[in-house]
C-alpha cells in the first residue's frame, strides 16, 4: 500500500463521518417527531375505543337499520386506502406495506370476502374485480401505478401533518363513491403502532360498516382500555328521534374517526421506523469509520517502518 491509498482512505473517512452527523441530525429529528406523534396515537385511541363501543353495543338497531353505508352488494369495485409516507429512508416501512399490498389485491377471495356478520352476496370467481386507490402519502401513488390500480386520489398532505379535516376531506370522497355505488367494497391497508421497534401491517374493512369487525377491533385495544381506564358503555340505549336519524350523524363521524386513528397509527409507525433506520445508518456509519481509521493508521505505520528499515540500510552503507 502506498501513501495514495492512505490519502483516500483519509478523505473516505471524512466523508463518511459527514454522513453520519447527518444521520446523528435525522435520528434526532425522527426522535422528536415520534414523541409527538405517539403521543397523539395515544391520546386518540381511547376516543377511538369509546366510539366503536359504541357502534358495537348498537348493532341490533344497526343490523336492522337500511342505512346506505351498511349495504352489503356483490363486489366488483375494491377501494383500498392506502396510507404510507411521502419519503423514503423509513427502513422497511414502505416496503412492508408495498408487500401486504400486492398480496392484498392479489389475492380475489380477500378482495371479495367480506366481515361475517352480514349475509353475503358473493361476486362471481370468473368476474374481474377492479381495484382502486385512494393514496395517503406519496409513496402509495406510486404503488399503486405500478401495480396496474385505478388511482383515484391523493393526499400526501394528510400523512406529512396529520388534521382531521383533512382526514374528513379524505373521508368525505369515500362515502360519497360508497353511496353512489362506484365502490363496494372499502378497505385500508396502514400500520400499526405497537412500539417503537415493531410496527403491524394490517387490512381494517371500513365499509360496509361491521359490528363484527369492530368487535375485533375492541378486542385488541382492550389491554389499552384498561391502562387508560376506560368504562364499558352501557349495553342498551334510548334512541331519539328515531335509529335513522341517529345513525345519519354517527356513521360518517366514526369513518372519521376510523381513518384518522389509522393515519395517526401509520404516521408515529413512520416515525419510529425512520428513527431506528437512521440509528442503524449512525452506528454503521460509526463501525466503518473506525476500521477504516485502523487501515490507515496501518498503511502509515507499515510506511514509516519502511522508511526506517530504507535509513538503517542506508547508515548500513557508509558505514562499510
Amino acid at each position: 500500500m502506498n501513501m495514495a491509498n492512505a490519502r483516500e482512505i483519509k478523505s473516505r473517512v471524512s466523508s463518511i463521518q459527514n454522513t453520519r452527523k447527518v444521520t446523528k441530525a435525522m435520528q434526532m429529528v425522527s426522535a422528536a417527531k415520534m414523541q409527538r406523534a405517539v403521543k397523539e396515537v395515544v391520546n386518540m385511541r381511547p376516543y377511538a375505543h369509546g366510539a366503536w363501543e359504541i357502534f358495537v353495543n348498537l348493532a341490533r338497531a344497526v343490523r336492522a337499520s337500511k342505512h346506505s353505508l351498511l349495504q352489503v352488494r356483490p363486489v366488483r369495485n375494491v377501494l383500498v386506502v392506502l396510507i404510507t409516507s411521502n419519503r423514503g429512508l423509513c427502513g422497511g416501512f414502505n416496503t412492508k406495506i408495498s408487500k401486504h399490498f400486492s398480496s392484498y389485491i392479489r389475492d380475489k377471495n380477500s378482495l371479495l370476502r367480506m366481515n361475517g356478520v352480514y349475509k353475503e352476496e358473493k361476486n362471481s370467481q370468473e368476474e374481474e374485480v377492479i381495484v382502486h386507490v385512494i393514496a395517503i402519502g406519496k409513496k402509495g401513488s406510486k404503488m399503486a401505478l405500478s401495480q396496474g390500480c385505478e388511482l383515484t386520489a391523493s393526499f400526501p398532505d394528510l400523512m406529512h401533518t396529520p388534521t382531521f379535516a383533512e382526514a374528513k376531506s379524505a373521508v368525505s370522497m369515500i362515502i360519497e363513491g360508497f353511496e353512489k355505488g362506484l365502490y363496494d367494497k372499502v378497505s385500508v391497508l396502514y400500520t400499526d403502532y405497537i412500539s417503537p421497534l415493531a410496527q403491524q401491517t394490517r387490512v381494517r374493512q371500513i365499509l360496509p360498516l361491521d359490528p363484527v369487525e369492530f368487535e375485533k377491533q375492541l378486542a385488541e385495544m382492550d389491554i389499552l382500555a384498561k391502562k387508560f381506564g376506560i368504562a364499558q358503555a352501557p349495553f342498551e340505549y334510548k334512541i331519539e328521534p328515531s335509529v335513522e336519524s341517529v345513525l345519519e350523524t354517527l356513521l360518517p363521524s366514526l369513518i372519521e374517526a376510523m381513518v384518522y386513528h389509522m393515519v395517526l397509527e401509520s404516521n408515529a409507525s413512520k416515525e419510529a421506523s425512520r428513527m431506528i433506520a437512521m440509528k442503524n445508518a449512525t452506528d454503521a456509519a460509526g463501525e466503518i469509520a473506525q476500521d477504516l481509521a485502523l487501515a490507515y493508521n496501518r498503511i502509515r505505520q507499515a510506511k514509516i517502518t519502511q522508511e526506517i528499515a530504507e535509513i538503517s540500510a542506508g547508515r548500513a552503507a557508509l558505514d562499510e
